[in-house]
């Protein structure tokens, strides 16, 4: 079989630059209904009349941070607005619920600062990244685990407190699932830490 021709190659990467530029994929609709959700699972778990409702909604919405990535995987549709907007609604949903569900009194103030003192710095330090070098650390698969172990946690715990259906057990896991995930996350966080040093001094040597 002959190799494509360098107008060929050129054309494919002009096709794959378009793509990954598009804002209306089914992937960011998914990340941006995620989103669209957040200020109705917090207004539903303040109100003690709804906060069943809104703990339920908040775990949908936390239970599906994997789809948009996976669809976007499987449909070709990975666009770099998409590499962004899906940690942002992770990052979104996990503070949200966890404000809410601290003013509600359902989750330990100390926890829920330890998930949010890490997720504020680690978005000002790829701000500032961004802001400097034009430059973007990629989301780790371990952070995307992280996540998804906190969310759960966040849950369950809430759960728990609450008072709600078998909830010694949802306690007992829910601190599994938190002592778990904020060990993964603080270890992300020194990864990140890594690559944000790596990208600054590739920036650096670049314009050197």
């Amino acid at each position: 079989m002959s190799r494509p021709t360098s107008t060929e190659g050129r054309h494919d990467r002009t096709r794959g630059g378009a793509g990954a530029r598009r804002v209306l994929t089914v992937p960011n609709a998914i990340s941006f209904l995620r989103i669209a959700l957040i200020p109705v699972f917090v207004l539903l778990i303040v109100d003690e009349d709804t906060t069943f409702s809104g703990l339920l909604l908040f775990g949908v919405v936390a239970a599906t941070d994997w789809i948009d990535g996976w669809v976007a995987r499987a449909t070709g549709q990975v666009t770099e607005l998409g590499k962004v907007l899906d940690p942002v609604a992770d990052r979104l949903a996990i503070a949200a619920g966890l404000i809410a569900l601290v003013v509600r009194g359902a989750f330990p103030l100390v926890a829920a600062l330890l998930i949010l003192v890490r997720d504020v710095a680690i978005l000002l330090a790829g701000l500032m990244l961004l802001a400097k070098t034009g430059a973007r650390i990629e989301v780790r698969y371990l952070g995307k685990v992280a996540t998804f172990s906190l969310m759960t946690a966040i849950g369950l715990i809430s759960w728990g407190t609450l008072g709600y259906a078998l909830s010694p057990a949802a306690l007992a896991c829910g601190w599994g699932f938190y002592a778990v995930g904020i060990v993964e996350y603080y270890v992300t966080a020194a990864l990140y830490v890594g690559d944000l040093r790596r990208a600054v001094s590739h920036v650096g040597s670049m314009q050197t």
